[in-house]
């Protein structure tokens, strides 16, 4: 492409941002945040990355697929954030809608009258956990150390512990990305490690949970103490995105990294954690440069010594893997 085509392909792309800021803010509430150019790097887990073409944080569900519609009519890329964890946004930014369902709407705690709790997408996982125990509802202990929301446990089917999110789901709303509200059964959906299919292309509105038990809130805060205790003795304070790497199959990435003696590599302010090999923290200025460039260097070491090929876990937000690695 020349410089000219380029140009004008910026141009054009421009214009329909622009014709997409204008349609939508008039029907937004007061309560719906809309954003351009939004600085995301305050907004997730490592501290790094550049703004948003355009960031909303949704009231309601009807805001939320006004925005859907929008983009999709125009085919603007869309981005959902949800605490900003498991992800690495790069230093340019994010061409897209990136939605937060920050706004507390979408925190909901409600349980039913089945024993059932429903979860809204954007309620944190620390507080499932917390509200969960004071009712004395057992089975929800593992994802109390996980610094996500819901939604992003969903679509990731987060676990820790032994357990993974889809462990305690019975369904799943969801809206496409073009605006398609569904209702999903667990056993409807495609599940595995680290992936939910339905949402690939399409935002979780919450879930309908189902507790393994009735317990006293006693007993199942202890459940939380020994696992916070494990996390603290095994896991870094310092900024990170969490695990970098998937285990690869029958093995441990961070046991693989560790073994090659890689704990404390470093590229910038981006440092292979000396408590946990398979965490990259931040030690203050790190830029997502200097993260992906130790990503090589530790994929590199571990092809070469033990011909594996490492698989991110984290997301290269708005990117993908393959294009950088």
């Amino acid at each position: 492409m020349s410089a000219l085509s380029k140009t004008l392909d910026l141009d054009l792309r421009e214009a329909r941002w622009n014709e997409f800021v204008a349609t939508v803010r008039p029907r937004l509430t007061p309560e719906t945040r809309l954003a351009e150019r939004e600085v995301l790097a305050p907004k997730t887990t490592m501290r790094v990355g550049g703004p948003a073409r355009v960031y909303a944080e949704p009231a309601t569900t009807e805001e939320l697929r006004q925005l859907l519609v929008e983009a999709n009519h125009r085919g603007l890329p869309v981005f959902l954030l949800g605490r900003g964890s498991n992800l690495i946004i790069p230093d340019e930014g994010v061409d897209g809608l990136v939605i937060c369902l920050a706004h507390e709407s979408w925190q909901k705690f409600e349980v039913r009258t089945g024993g059932q709790v429903w979860a809204g997408a954007g309620l944190r996982l620390k507080n499932l956990c917390g509200l969960a125990t004071k009712a004395g509802l057992k089975g929800f202990e593992f994802l109390e150390g996980i610094p996500g929301s819901v939604g992003g446990a969903l679509r990731m089917n987060a676990g820790a512990m032994g357990g993974w999110m889809f462990d305690v789901v019975e369904e799943v709303h969801l809206l496409s990305l073009a605006g398609e509200l569904r209702v999903m059964n667990k056993s409807e959906m495609h599940v595995d490690y680290r992936h939910c299919a339905e949402l690939h292309d399409a935002i979780a509105l919450g879930a309908l949970l189902k507790p393994a038990a009735i317990a006293e809130s006693g007993d199942i805060r202890r459940q939380i103490d020994v696992y916070q205790k494990k996390r603290v003795e095994s896991q870094p304070r310092e900024p990170s995105a969490g695990c970098i790497f998937k285990n690869p199959p029958g093995a441990s990435a961070g046991r693989l990294i560790d073994e090659l003696g890689l704990k404390g590599t470093r590229v910038g302010d981006a440092e292979v954690s000396p408590v946990h090999a398979n965490f990259i923290v931040n030690r203050g200025h790190a830029t997502s440069a200097d993260i992906i460039r130790l990503i090589r260097q530790i994929r590199a070491r571990v092809k070469s010594a033990r011909g594996i090929d490492l698989e991110p876990e984290v997301l290269l937000y708005g990117q993908e893997w393959r294009d950088v690695l």
